[in-house]
């Protein structure tokens, strides 16, 4: 897995580089956006970790131009956690977004779970009892078909694939029903009530995060 690293704080750009090493990935670094689209023009990177405020070229900016010349996932950092800083990153195709400070290992597994997502997108998802098969675009536990909404489907899909990560209701939002979306917070809780009904004995692996959102909890990983 080849990761581009772009941040103008140096201290940012080794921590992550050390924790990426660790988990065997190739690193290429980047201190503003227009180093990032010359390493992107000459490398095959897999995904991006792009920080949004940068002398010379803004994180923004600078993934504009990468989409024009290659489609790779990216996760933006940001130093704010303002809505508006998320709705611009979600409309321009980011992935996901991370708020600094931020712990590494987190930030780690919001890397396995994009790139699996976007690269290993598996025919299923399997969790003890719980099953999503993608091809039939169906959900079984223990093996008895559950039907489920469209968008229950999706919710649950999105929380197996980033089981163990705390997701923000805001996040699932712009995940599952679009940036766009004028809802609000009680379309996620309606529909993590109406799921965990449908997951019987398995509903609390659906674990309530206080104050932020939900996580989908696998205890065989714990």
């Amino acid at each position: 897995m080849k990761v581009l690293v772009v941040d103008d704080e140096q201290l940012i750009r080794d921590v992550i580089k050390e924790y990426l090493l660790l988990e065997k990935m190739e690193v290429y670094e980047a201190a503003n956006g227009k180093e990032a689209i010359d390493v992107v023009s000459n490398n095959e990177i897999n995904i991006i970790i792009m920080d949004i405020m940068m002398p010379h070229m803004d994180g923004y900016s600078a993934y504009k131009k990468i989409k024009e010349i290659k489609d790779i996932p990216c996760i933006m950092l940001s130093a704010r956690n303002e809505e508006y800083d998320k709705l611009i990153g979600f409309e321009l195709g980011v992935d996901d977004y991370i708020t600094k400070p931020f712990s590494p290992k987190e930030l780690i597994a919001r890397i396995k779970a994009v790139t699996k997502r976007v690269y290993f997108d598996d025919d299923k998802i399997e969790c003890k009892g719980i099953c999503i098969d993608n091809l039939a675009h169906e959900v079984r536990v223990d093996g008895s078909l559950v039907e489920l909404t469209p968008k229950e489907y999706d919710l649950l899909k999105y929380l197996m694939q980033n089981k163990n990560i705390a997701l923000s209701r805001e996040n699932l939002l712009n995940n599952i029903w679009g940036y766009d979306f004028y809802g609000d917070d009680r379309t996620i809780d309606t529909h993590i009530k109406t799921l965990r009904g449908h997951l019987g004995q398995y509903r609390d692996r659906i674990k309530t995060v206080r104050g932020m959102g939900y996580k989908f909890e696998d205890q065989e990983e714990k």
